[in-house]
């Protein structure tokens, strides 16, 4: 089993595996979102007090806030996956 992990800012990472979305957090439904994983107690808050810029919803429910843009996590991912694609061929 191959695991790959995701760089979401100051260290932090998560298991690109487990992603379900990467969004940005300005929307009214992404804001719900983010409160009921707070109430819930599923939100991982990884922005060492910076501004919330990236929304990642994985596959556990869990919430995790990224202070990096969603395209830079997401170019990321695409990364990783085209470097590991290039090792299998």
């Amino acid at each position: 089993m191959d695991i790959k992990l995701i760089n979401i800012g100051f260290g932090n990472i998560v298991s690109a595996s487990r992603i379900v979305a990467i969004v940005s957090p300005e929307s009214a439904p992404i804001k719900r979102i983010i409160q009921e994983a707070r109430e819930n107690g599923m939100l991982i808050d990884a922005t060492y007090g910076r501004r919330t810029r990236a929304v990642v919803i994985m596959d556990s429910e869990h919430i995790v806030l990224s202070a990096v843009q969603p395209e830079t996590v997401a170019n990321r991912l695409w990364a990783k996956e085209a470097s590991h694609s290039e090792e299998t061929e």
